[in-house]
């Protein structure tokens, strides 16, 4: 009788292949991690000296109600980022999915940004909020939690923008007019058929603007002046300035746990919904 049983779909690869990808995020990711790991429960003697004890007094510090509140405050930096990043770069990845003519060429200004360096980016936003700066510079925005807020946005905007286009780019457009036909008004089928079938974007691109925020630094220093204290401008402070690089260490490690546990949480949501067909 002939094999019934299912066939493995497409080409097999040797493992081999591999085995670059795997030692290049060995050496780059895995091994500083570890380092970093390492230092997160050593302690720090004289100015610099590392003293490599295990305790687990870093983490105990971080108990302290001061560094509650800079992650508390990270957080909302971060859920406001991504919120406002959604709420502007959906509109606009919806027009360029379903009706833009130019897509390419409007496509290409969402990425221009990225061929200017990032630091350069931000910089430029000194010039745009400083006093004599006509129209913005009367506002006084410079060196306040305002300005990080709007640097963040217009630094991950194309972040939240680009996934969003993936996901509505293959939607079948017709769904939506079938509801419409149907008696559905225009804001019923974009909540019952677009949103859903939108929603892997919408997940993808807030993991890509929450996960890089929640460790946002230049933003902060540049744009806030570092009179505001979040996570990511800390962790700075403790390498550079007060060299106490094992509790610098422990609060990088703890954002590490944090943002491992929402990509999970993601993985896991994706999964589901690839297991019921959505």
């Amino acid at each position: 009788m002939p094999d019934a049983s299912p066939k493995t779909a497409g080409p097999r690869y040797p493992a081999w292949l591999a085995l670059p990808a795997l030692a290049w995020y060995l050496t780059f990711f895995v091994g500083p991690l570890s380092i970093m790991a390492v230092f997160s429960f050593s302690k720090r003697e004289g100015f610099s000296e590392i003293v490599y004890d295990f305790n687990v007094q870093n983490y105990d510090d971080l108990i302290d109600p001061l560094y509650g509140g800079v992650f508390t405050r990270t957080l909302g930096l971060a859920a406001f980022g991504t919120l406002v990043t959604l709420v502007v770069g959906f509109p606009l990845a919806y027009y360029l999915a379903r009706w833009a003519k130019h897509k390419t060429l409007l496509l290409l200004l969402v990425v221009v940004p990225f061929w200017t360096s990032i630091l350069i980016r931000t910089y430029a936003w000194l010039i745009i909020f400083d006093p004599d700066f006509p129209v913005i510079g009367g506002l006084d925005l410079l060196y306040t939690t305002k300005a990080v807020y709007i640097g963040v946005v217009y630094t991950y905007l194309p972040l939240m923008i680009l996934p969003l286009y993936a996901a509505l780019e293959r939607l079948d457009w017709s769904l939506v007019e079938a509801a419409e036909d149907l008696g559905d008004s225009p804001v019923r089928a974009f909540r019952r058929i677009t949103l859903p079938l939108a929603a892997p974007g919408v997940v993808a691109g807030s993991l890509l603007v929450f996960i890089p925020l929640m460790g946002e630094y230049l933003n902060p220093v540049i744009l806030g002046g570092d009179k505001t204290v979040y996570a990511g401008n800390l962790i700075g402070q403790q390498f550079l300035l007060s060299r106490d690089w094992p509790f610098g260490s422990a609060i990088a490690m703890v954002l590490i746990a944090s943002m491992t546990v929402v990509v999970f949480l993601y993985s896991r949501m994706a999964s589901r919904q690839a297991a019921y067909g959505g």
